[in-house]
């Protein structure tokens, strides 16, 4: 008899860079949720002067979100929880859940997840693309260039073979917004 496992759900950069030792990894669909651009980011890829904005599961009956489900072996599960607790509640934005996800093998399994808060300040929800993409081409946080956060994500998900049209006209328009870097006198061949 097995005991029980311990899946995170992982939608973001939780996907490249978990924090905790993963046991298994499988594709898994999310259903009721979004993977949408609506958490303002104070810490990891903004400041409180300058925030970014990161992504989050918002609630959609109508919306499913494809990503991955992390297992942890039960010897590892108390750090890793404790882990994504530091890291995922740190301003108190998500909501820490357990919810059915369905794993591209088509096993259902109950899976930890950190679903955004529409009541919190941080919550924003309503930003059109422009916004978004302006916000994301010039924040800067702890963890670095917010950019890298959305390009990050956009190549996990290529490489997961998934499609999101939402996130890849993003992805255009913030790579149209950043800079050009300057060519200088070691630039030249």
């Amino acid at each position: 008899m097995t005991g029980p496992q311990h899946w995170v759900f992982a939608y973001g950069s939780l996907m490249w860079d978990p924090g905790f030792r993963v046991a298994e990894s499988r594709g898994a669909n999310l259903m009721g949720f979004a993977r949408r651009f609506c958490l303002r980011s104070i810490r990891y890829r903004g400041t409180e002067e300058s925030p970014g904005l990161v992504l989050g599961l918002d609630a959609d009956a109508e919306a499913s979100c494809h990503g991955m489900a992390l297992r942890v072996e039960p010897e590892d599960w108390p750090e890793a929880l404790e882990g994504l607790r530091l890291r995922e509640l740190t301003t108190n934005a998500y909501e820490e859940l357990l919810l059915p996800v369905r794993l591209d093998d088509g096993r259902e399994v109950e899976a930890v997840a950190y679903v955004i808060r529409r009541d919190h300040v941080q919550y924003a929800g309503s930003l059109e693309i422009e916004e978004q993409a302006h916000i994301i081409a010039h924040a800067h946080g702890g963890r670095g260039p917010n950019a890298d956060y959305l390009f990050n994500t956009v190549s996990h998900l290529v490489g997961m073979g998934v499609t999101d049209l939402d996130l890849d006209a993003l992805t255009l328009r913030v790579r149209q917004l950043l800079p050009i870097p300057e060519e200088g006198p070691d630039s030249a061949d």
